[in-house]
């Protein structure tokens, strides 16, 4: 399986009960979405050369993980060879997001470029750390220099452009 064609939406960490409910660690923004009832999740296990095309039948949220029934599933049996898997979506099933309030996939911003107001280019974001407080972009220029963290802020990120793959920031102090 190329994992470049697919977002990984969530971790089969094991079974719920003996009618083959599952339980998944979700590691989506948008699990209302992803575990709706009707919704096509494919399950990659190192077992099988091609992802499993799993239909939801329904689903709820218990503690930190979603339960998931599968139509596809009825006993416990049918479920258990899979635990470990993972749970994808093709890159072309996107769950809407509003760009113009700033919401934007990691896989967006990763490879953009990065420059300041001024025009200066800094690098090339490479990586994007989710904390608590707000997600940092991590830059690293493209000549030698140490990694900039830039944290996600309004008072920060002027404009994020993803079709030309570019990033205006506002330098502030104690940025570098």
């Amino acid at each position: 399986m190329n994992t470049a064609e697919y977002l990984n939406v969530g971790r089969f960490v094991g079974t719920h009960g003996v009618r083959g409910e599952v339980r998944i660690l979700s590691v989506t923004d948008f699990p209302d979405v992803r575990f709706a009832p009707g919704s096509t999740l494919l399950l990659a296990h190192p077992s099988m050369k091609e992802p499993l095309s799993l239909t939801v039948e329904k689903s709820r949220p218990h503690k930190s993980v979603w339960l998931v029934k599968f139509k596809e599933w009825d006993n416990i049996n049918e479920a258990e060879p899979y635990k470990g898997g993972k749970f994808v979506v093709s890159k072309e099933d996107l769950a809407p997001v509003n760009e113009e309030e700033g919401e934007f996939y990691f896989h967006q911003i990763i490879g953009c470029t990065v420059v300041t107001t001024e025009g200066k280019e800094l690098g090339t974001v490479r990586d994007i750390l989710a904390l608590p407080a707000n997600d940092v972009w991590v830059v690293r220029p493209d000549g030698k220099g140490k990694e900039l963290l830039l944290p996600y802020i309004a008072d920060v990120v002027k404009q994020v452009d993803i079709k030309e793959r570019r990033i205006t920031i506002e330098w502030m102090e104690g940025l570098d």
